[in-house]
């Protein structure tokens, strides 16, 4: 089979994928949206940058459309006041979709060219909406991966993001989603019911040689945030509930990934006096989240709405204790009280107490370690994840009717 990903080259996401296939022998093909450095292994490799992607610096970051009636699930709870997107965000969804139609030609000729066998292109905007565009009226199966962010941030945020949201849906062939939510979201937003569609963690599962639990808890307690500074990541409720927990437990650390020499938490540390106490900590390599995970005894994902977050199952896999938002598609793998906690995202005293109950409940830990372990080895173990991908593929290029009318 050849394979063309249409993806973020930069992202460890993508990036999982195209080295399983590549190893199993497919013919892969990679157009990357952003500029980066080629894959070994790659049958060919072209950069189509879109939505400005040449001059953004850093990787790609994701409120729900209006119902009439109402949703299968329901939506992610309102928060008051909630942080603003980051400038590069908003200035993306308003001009990102006016650089597709120059894009969608150049993918055009490159799919003349390459002549996949299967089109998987990685989230929606803009890598899904590009493939869209550049397959109107081809019979090339086009199979679109939906990111943790892709209806409940960025579809709804401009009229020209809701238009090719739209198209993107309508064209796809096939869908894979990293929850049930965005299933359900995706038929919303034009997806037909009926056509291919899979649920797999976004990643393509997690490597248990790399993320694994330590042997004992190391001391003193130290809790992690690995979400870094997202427009949907209540970086307001982690940072006073850290003050809070200070207060009450001196002892215990907090650290926080992809956030040294950020203003924003700079800020945060200095106008809540939490020098000392908090480690920013700048992004990490695969291998140094993993020991980072193992030092952990519990890791925070606090969002505004998420798909199923890389982070978290990474976590769980390394044996941390999980609170996080209490969101829908974060319930699909978090039972609060037996897996971890879940609590409202916007309640910094709610976070606090979570955080003191489960250091001092070693048993619900230990007991949520070894559930969260199996859970991952059920849903989550890569070459299983993997082998469930390369079976959907096939599926999507044998039953095309576009295919059969070509």
């Amino acid at each position: 089979m050849r394979i063309l990903f249409i993806a973020d080259g930069r992202s460890a996401i993508a990036l999982n994928w195209i080295r399983w296939f590549i190893a199993t022998g497919y013919e892969v093909h990679l157009a990357s949206t952003f500029p980066c450095q080629p894959e070994p292994g790659l049958a060919s490799f072209t950069i189509i940058p879109v939505a400005l992607s040449e001059v953004k610096a850093s990787a790609p970051s994701t409120s729900t459309p209006a119902r009439s009636s109402p949703p299968a699930f329901p939506p992610d709870p309102p928060v008051p006041n909630p942080p603003p997107l980051d400038p590069p965000t908003t200035v993306r969804q308003w001009l990102g979709p006016l650089t597709l139609p120059r894009a969608a030609r150049r993918l055009r000729r490159l799919i003349a060219g390459v002549q996949p066998d299967l089109v998987h292109a990685m989230r929606i905007p803009y890598e899904g909406m590009l493939a869209a565009l550049a397959l109107q009226n081809a019979p090339t199966p086009l199979l679109i991966s939906i990111w943790g962010n892709d209806f409940t941030l960025h579809a709804p945020s401009t009229p020209l993001m809701r238009r090719h949201t739209r198209l993107a849906l309508r064209r796809a062939d096939a869908l894979h989603t990293d929850c049930q939510r965005d299933q359900h979201l995706a038929v919303e937003w034009g997806f037909t019911a009926g056509k291919p569609a899979i649920v797999l963690p976004g990643g393509g599962g997690i490597q248990l040689d790399v993320f694994h639990p330590a042997e004992q808890d190391e001391q003193p307690p130290l809790v992690l945030n690995p979400r870094g500074l997202r427009a949907y990541v209540r970086t307001d409720t982690i940072f006073r509930a850290i003050q809070l927990v200070h207060a009450r437990r001196p002892q215990v650390r907090f650290a926080c990934t992809g956030m040294a020499a950020q203003p924003e938490a700079l800020r945060w540390v200095s106008e809540l006096g939490l020098e000392g106490v908090v480690e920013l900590l700048a992004p990490l390599s695969r291998l140094e989240m993993a020991a980072l995970f193992r030092r952990a005894q519990l890791m925070l994902s606090i969002t505004n709405h998420d798909g199923t977050p890389n982070t978290l199952l990474e976590g769980l896999a390394s044996g941390c204790f999980p609170i996080a938002g209490d969101i829908p598609a974060l319930r699909e793998w978090i039972t609060s009280g037996v897996n971890g906690l879940l609590v409202d995202p916007a309640n910094p005293a709610a976070l606090a107490d979570a955080i003191l109950h489960a250091l001092d409940h070693p048993d619900l830990r230990a007991a949520a370690r070894e559930h969260n372990l199996n859970l991952i080895r059920q849903r989550a173990d890569y070459p299983t994840v993997m082998r469930q991908a390369e079976a959907f593929y096939q599926q999507i290029t044998k039953d095309s009717p576009r295919r059969a009318l070509s």
